[in-house]
């Protein structure tokens, strides 16, 4: 935990007119000459991108205990083991809604043929706030999810930084405020540490002219965070990489009979040699296929369950994505359950344990759990024949709550007032699909200048500047690449993020148009 000599609630210091103005100018054209960028909305994008935004943004960065944002760091190589054990642990896999399900079965389904490639990659990211709810006048960091598919923003956050850095060098921010100087902007490398990751799983799949397979979402807006990785691979790893769609892999993805090599059909034009109608994939890294509607029909899970049955190294793997799910959020809060993981683990070289890992979270249970792990005295929680206590007391302290689904992607959470009713449409068998967390509390009155591009801001498609009260999420990136043969090989300092929303946005997914990239400045405490 830090003190709370630093008064959150007179952040951000006051700027001028004249001040936002220029740091709003130096800020905007810094982030579309760097690739701190989006494409500009739109129903459909266009093949070949003719223009681009810059990424919502802030205009100073949020500060952080310097504490709290090490101990995060310290905290990530832990995480990353725990998680590589449960998607090796398949009886442990076994909760899931009809989503995660048919992932599940798919899975299932290909254990039983004989898994191929036993080595799973993951890039994870662990994403926290700032906590001052247990009533002792400190602050804590409290984890909010823990992120196994598509683990994005880490070289967009990272040009955020720079961006901050690089006002504050040209500017010094007018002098406002005396934590703005360089030691406190801390230094952040996520494009060349995820990336490190990848090609780690290239090396170890053995076949150095092989491909890097993106798969990507049709009309994708965030496209330059995932080309930083892809430059990154190709000038530092000599590694190729292909983007395609689940539809296009569906013409385009095959087995070989053999040796199970995932080969993708090209035209002979676009081969390198000229003639080359195939290429051979190393590895699959998914920046899609974590939310329901990327599978619309039979044929798109079929395509997952191909390249889940090749023997290119997925990112993630079914297993380790269904590891990311709240439900084994959930399970792992139970008693002894992550202490068993982290002991068949035998971490104890990293210094962080189970006690630590616990410290970072939020009561939290299942919809139908029959025991809760907290009750309210004024409530005597009867439940009825419909109702398990689980979700009697999510009725109660309502206020307090937020419920969330297994399934990623922002805009499914629950919250607050919304709870109640919720409930009442929410059928009793789908209930064992949502948990309910306590919620994080953040610092009051915490605030920042907030950056919209283009046509999402003002009349006349200007960028428009909002102070507004805020909080933000710390996310901290790291990569494992693991097996039952080999164990685990990571890295847990694979960079940060922060994402920074107004105090009325419930969610916080940046692609979902909700929050703006930030970054840190470290504060005593």
């Amino acid at each position: 935990m830090a003190s709370t000599i630093f008064d959150f609630s007179q952040w951000p210091p006051s700027l001028t007119d004249a001040q936002i103005d220029a740091l709003t100018r130096h800020a905007t054209t810094y982030a579309l000459s760097h690739g701190l960028t989006y494409l500009p909305p739109g129903a459909t994008q266009p093949p070949s991108p003719s223009s681009t935004i810059h990424a919502p943004i802030s205009l100073l960065p949020s500060p952080i205990p310097r504490s709290l944002f090490e101990r995060a760091q310290q905290l990530q190589s832990s995480y990353n083991i725990l998680y590589a054990q449960v998607a090796m642990d398949d009886d442990f896999l076994d909760k899931a809604d009809e989503f995660v399900g048919t992932l599940w079965r798919g899975w299932k389904a290909i254990r039983d043929e004989g898994i191929v490639q036993p080595l799973h990659l993951g890039l994870f990211r662990s994403d926290y706030m700032l906590h001052t709810g247990e009533g002792d006048g400190k602050i804590s960091l409290k984890q909010v999810e823990f992120n196994t598919i598509s683990s994005s923003f880490g070289p967009l956050s990272e040009r955020a930084a720079a961006m901050h850095r690089y006002l504050n060098a040209l500017t010094n921010y007018y002098g406002v405020s005396p934590y703005l100087k360089s030691e406190n902007f801390p230094p952040n490398d996520t494009t060349a540490r995820l990336a490190e990751g990848l090609a780690a799983a290239h090396k170890a799949y053995g076949v150095p002219d092989a491909y890097i397979l993106f798969v990507v979402q049709p009309n994708e807006r965030n496209v330059f965070d995932q080309q930083w990785l892809e430059y990154e691979l190709l000038e530092k790893h000599s590694i190729r990489v292909v983007r395609q769609t689940f539809e296009e892999l569906a013409a385009s993805a095959a087995l070989d009979p053999d040796t199970h090599a995932l080969r993708l059909t090209v035209s002979p034009a676009l081969s390198l040699s000229g003639a080359q109608s195939t290429l051979e994939v190393s590895t699959v890294y998914f920046r899609a296929g974590y939310v329901p509607s990327d599978y619309p029909t039979s044929m798109h899970y079929t395509t997952r369950f191909t390249l889940e049955r090749s023997r290119a190294i997925n990112c993630p793997s079914i297993p380790l994505q269904l590891a990311g799910g709240k439900k084994i959020q959930e399970f792992l809060s139970r008693p002894g359950v992550v202490e068993r993981f982290m002991r068949d683990a035998n971490v104890q070289s990293i210094g962080v344990g189970a006690k630590d890992l616990r410290e970072t979270w939020m009561s939290m249970w299942s919809l139908d759990d029959p025991d809760p792990p907290v009750a309210p005295s004024d409530c005597p929680l009867q439940g009825s024949m419909n109702e398990q206590r689980g979700t009697t007391l999510a009725r109660a302290l309502a206020d307090s709550l937020v419920l969330k689904p297994q399934r990623e992607g922002g805009g499914n959470n629950v919250y607050k007032q919304d709870i109640p009713p919720f409930l009442e449409r929410l059928p009793a068998q789908d209930r064992e699909a949502w948990i309910a967390m306590q919620l994080i509390i953040p610092p009051r009155d915490l605030g920042s200048y907030l950056i919209r591009a283009g046509a999402t801001s003002g009349p006349n498609g200007d960028n428009k500047v909002v102070r507004s009260e805020t909080v933000s999420e710390l996310g901290i990136f790291g990569w494992a690449l693991f097996s039952r043969e080999t164990g685990v090989h990571e890295r847990g300092d694979a960079g940060w993020l922060v994402r920074t929303k107004g105090v009325e946005s419930n969610e916080g997914g940046v692609a979902a148009g909700f929050s703006v990239l930030d970054s840190v400045v470290l504060i005593d405490g």
